[in-house]
């Protein structure tokens, strides 16, 4: 069991760009859907150009979520994608088939640590980052890794969970929808003034067929926080995840 304040947040998705949009969307979600794409204007333009939509977005939220005063650029980072800018590799891949020269800078950019550092070199952050994809629980991973980092004796932590849809070769594997969306929590230990969340676990072996909701998993968790539930329940990878709120 883990238990973590969330001091603040962010999020970006087609159609949902500021906080009072994201409220009125946790009392009544619906998949995002459209074409938009965040200004990042943080970011300046000779690095904005190389990012694409997906990497736009993550690092939009991101900054959304900065401290204030700029204190936090040594806080550590928890990137997390169930699979990344997927897109772009594959584009490498197509070349390679047609034997067309693939570039470096493309390979580059398509490794999942790549936006978590595009964040850390625009910003100018110097802390511990990390990037991470762990199947179906891979927002679950993610907080379990952004505790330990807490446990470590980091004030706070700043975790981004970001996904888009799949590159319509791998569309029939896929087990719940997948728009495209972005967003970020400040961790921190338990602050009797900031929302507390619990997540704990168990062995579940019925685990093994995913059951899809109407959301992605991450953007399920994401309006749980928002909307003040008092618990939800996934079931992925042999394991019964239970997230319940105090305070």
């Amino acid at each position: 069991m883990i238990e973590f304040s969330v001091a603040d947040w962010a999020a970006w998705a087609p159609g949902l760009s500021t906080r009072a949009a994201w409220q009125e969307w946790a009392a009544s979600p619906v998949l995002p859907h459209g074409e938009d794409t965040p200004a990042l204007s943080e970011v300046p333009a000779m690095q904005r150009r190389r990012i694409e939509r997906l990497g736009r977005m993550a690092i939009q939220a991101a900054c959304w979520c900065e401290a204030p005063d700029g204190a936090d650029s040594e806080v550590p980072l928890v990137f997390a994608s169930r699979h990344g800018d997927v897109a772009r590799s594959m584009e490498l891949l197509n070349a390679l088939t047609r034997d067309l020269p693939m570039s470096p800078t493309a390979f580059g950019l398509s490794v999942h640590n790549a936006i978590a550092a595009l964040y850390s070199i625009a910003r100018g952050h110097r802390g511990n980052y990390l990037a991470l994809a762990a199947g179906r629980a891979t927002v679950e991973t993610a907080c379990i890794e952004a505790a330990g980092l807490l446990a470590d004796g980091a004030p706070e932590v700043r975790l981004v969970i970001y996904e888009s849809p799949l590159p319509e070769i791998y569309a029939g594997f896929a087990d719940e929808p997948d728009p495209f969306f972005a967003w970020c929590w400040r961790l921190t230990a338990p602050r009797p003034d900031k929302p507390t969340l619990r997540l704990s676990w168990s062995g579940d072996d019925s685990a093994a067929v995913p059951v899809a909701g109407a959301l992605p998993h991450a953007l399920d968790v994401h309006r749980f926080l928002l909307a003040g539930d008092a618990a939800l329940q996934r079931r992925a990878d042999g394991q019964c995840w239970h997230w319940t709120r105090h305070g």
